[in-house]
């Protein structure tokens, strides 16, 4: 089906279902890929990781740290 053809069919569609079809697309150009996922993940844990190491910031025990989110969501 060429791209004419899509866009010719999605103009008939009711007005609701036009916005919810624009979301999904502009959804799927700002997905990240699995790859750059993993990449920014990796980065964010050295990034914490230096800080634990020069002491920039200290761990808080994971048992503190449910507490305080059970707390927040009471």
């Amino acid at each position: 089906m060429s791209l004419q053809k899509i866009e010719d069919e999605a103009l008939h569609l009711p007005k609701e279902e036009r916005a919810q079809l624009i979301q999904r697309l502009v959804l799927s150009l700002e997905s990240p890929t699995e790859e750059e996922l993993k990449s920014d993940w990796l980065f964010e844990a050295r990034r914490r990781a230096e800080e634990l190491d020069n002491g920039s910031v200290q761990a808080v025990p994971g048992d503190d740290v449910m507490r305080k989110a059970r707390a927040l969501i009471k």
